[in-house]
């Protein structure tokens, strides 16, 4: 809304006397002063709150030089980046901002194949962000690709600290995930086959809220209009999923430690948001036996999120009676798996692997898989073979 508010008016024509003509222009003068006056007085007060914000980051070298090293790998992948966005902006495949939500950024969107025989399998993605700076757009090279593979693809979006703590995060994805459940049919999506998908911090709150809503269906909280029994396979890309093994990662990384306990709304709901703890509490056992069947995919080389974080996951839930698998890919970063590998083009592991998950036992999909050209190239190879050495994530 704008400061300065003027009320519509019967449009009507005024004959100003020369000798008023120049009074009402020393009045403009006087009034654009005063505006110029109040426009600095803003920007006065913001510059000191915006450096006190930094400074509460704690912005130091770290923090310059990965964004420094950010700025580098942006413009490597920069010729990817720009072909997925003219897809996501102008493709007449994707339904951008479909509300499921009364909050803010509680949109999805929706990336449908272009034939429409019969419901498709459907991807509810939660995608990553440092729980800061996550976006439903950041999935757009994923829709576009698994959409190419007769595949839905539903984005969720969520909002971010400092807007929101964790448990909001927590909430607008569970809420995603119900209107996924509840209306993806109206789109060709067959509500029978339902996966749910995150990726880094995205892995962490939908594996969160997958924990929240078994313990909600034992009786143990506040009911919800979906069932565990709708995901046929939870997919966990790069994520953690114990806080408590990972806060002094974070804080060595950059994410300090005061920021991060921020995030998850303090020291005593690290236990609470943690899934691999909650799992094990005697209390949520039958909880545990509601957990849909769980894919942990991880890179060997990924420092951001160490490999550890999904063994160790994967190892608890079997070991309490769930289905659960880690698939490693030996060398792989952070962003190798979910960014340069797909711009790359031609195989990629991860992309079969996911494809192969959702398509098994459906012969005719697998043979189309089989014969589907191969996926085209977006940057070329020396440019993400720097962006592998640069990549600050």
């Amino acid at each position: 809304m704008s400061m300065f508010h003027n009320d519509h008016e019967p449009s009507t024509t005024l004959i100003i006397p020369s000798s008023s003509s120049s009074s009402l222009k020393e009045k403009n003068k006087n009034k654009n002063k005063n505006i110029h006056h109040l426009s600095l007085s803003h920007t006065f007060f913001s510059t000191p709150l915006s450096f006190n914000f930094l400074s509460y980051l704690g912005v130091g070298y770290k923090w310059i030089t990965r964004f420094l090293a950010l700025c580098c790998y942006g413009l490597l992948i920069l010729p990817g980046c720009l072909q997925v966005g003219y897809y996501y902006f102008f493709s007449s495949q994707i339904r951008r901002g479909v509300v499921f939500g009364d909050k803010p950024r509680n949109s999805l969107d929706l990336y449908l194949p272009k034939s429409n025989d019969g419901p498709k399998p459907v991807v509810a993605f939660v995608t990553g962000g440092a729980w800061t700076i996550g976006n439903k757009a950041w999935g757009s090279l994923l829709g576009q690709q698994l959409s190419e593979r007769d595949i839905i693809v539903a984005c969720i979006d969520y909002r971010n600290f400092p807007q929101v703590t964790i448990g909001d995060m927590v909430a607008d994805a569970s809420q995603g995930i119900s209107f996924v459940c509840n209306n993806i049919a109206e789109y060709g999506g067959d509500p029978n086959r339902i996966y749910l998908m995150g990726q880094s911090a995205g892995a962490h709150i939908a594996a969160c809220a997958l924990v929240e809503k078994a313990i909600t269906e034992l009786g143990e909280g506040e009911s919800s209009s979906w069932s565990l029994s709708q995901i046929k396979t939870y997919f966990g890309l790069s994520g953690g999923y114990n806080l408590y093994n990972l806060i002094d990662h974070f804080h060595s990384r950059g994410l300090y430690r005061s920021i991060f306990l921020n995030i998850m709304e303090g020291e005593e709901s690290l236990h609470r948001f943690s899934p691999e703890v909650m799992v094990q509490v005697p209390k949520f056992a039958n909880a545990v036996s509601l957990l849909p069947p769980v894919v942990l995919f991880h890179g060997t080389g990924d420092y951001s999120i160490p490999s550890d974080a999904s063994k160790s996951f994967s190892e608890t839930l079997k070991k309490l009676g769930v289905r659960a698998e880690t698939i490693l890919y030996e060398g792989k970063t952070h962003t190798d798996v979910f960014v340069q590998d797909p711009m790359r083009g031609g195989k990629d592991d991860l992309f079969d692997d996911l494809v192969g998950y959702i398509h098994a036992g459906d012969a005719e999909a697998s043979a189309k898989d089989a014969a589907a050209p191969p996926r085209r190239r977006l940057v070329p190879e020396f440019m993400l073979k720097l962006a592998h050495i640069i990549s600050p994530f």
